[in-house]
């Protein structure tokens, strides 16, 4: 069994083994347990009781968090005519054409956070499916980071919006934001998360749809919430 570091060790004894907190006592004792030396990300893990294999059974969205994730946001914007300076205007690091797919292709170039693309550019980035799907970083309507409004989009990801899917075990992972911001707006980040989670519900899910919630910081223990308190 891995030796657990001191720190760790100190954040596992202000925890209660097997309880389950509701979610304000949990983000002000996340804040608690981070002890690492960078500001640590705050995580959500949240399980549903939906089955992914099934299109029916997707859960998939995006939202954008009132006070950010804390984190600096390269986006690269995939466009035409005047979109291109449009969408540097409003803070895009990189925008422009073929030339940037060719620079993922070719180079194997992924300097950046979030990809966003005008409907006229699916054509060029379609070839990129391969490369950027396994990243999480293929734009999708549903996600809206495929939208004629290139300029609303890349705002709303400098801003703090992020996406939320499930992966193979059922289960989504999301930043909320870092310690350093405190339980209040921590929990003002959770609640909209879990409030567009809850939203996304799919009509095919049937039974107890969120099973288990988990949050953490980047080094610390998990903090099990009360999935009854969560709507």
């Amino acid at each position: 069994m891995a030796k657990m570091g001191k720190k760790y060790a100190d954040s596992v004894k202000l925890i209660e083994k097997n309880k389950l907190y509701d979610p304000s006592e949990a983000l002000a004792l996340v804040c608690q347990t981070s002890k690492a030396k960078f500001d640590e990300t705050i995580e959500v893990h949240v399980r549903l009781g939906v089955d992914s294999r099934h299109a029916d059974q997707q859960v998939r969205g995006a939202v954008v968090l009132p006070n950010g994730t804390g984190k600096s946001v390269k986006v690269l914007v995939f466009a035409k005519g005047d979109n291109v300076q449009a969408a540097l205007d409003a803070g895009a690091d990189y925008a422009g054409g073929a030339e940037y797919a060719e620079k993922i292709q070719n180079e194997n170039w992924f300097d950046f956070d979030v990809v966003i693309a005008s409907p006229d550019m699916m054509g060029v980035i379609g070839r990129l499916g391969k490369v950027l799907g396994p990243k999480g970083l293929m734009p999708s309507p549903k996600a809206g980071t495929v939208t004629p409004d290139v300029v609303r989009a890349v705002n709303e990801a400098k801003a703090g919006k992020i996406e939320y899917r499930l992966d193979k075990t059922n289960i989504i992972h999301c930043p909320i934001g870092k310690a350093s911001f405190g339980a209040e707006k921590l929990q003002q980040n959770f609640d909209t998360l879990l409030g567009a989670i809850i939203k996304a519900r799919p009509a095919a899910a049937k039974g107890q749809y969120i099973k288990s919630c988990v949050i953490a910081s980047t080094m610390g223990p998990g903090i099990k919430i009360n999935q009854g308190k969560l709507g």
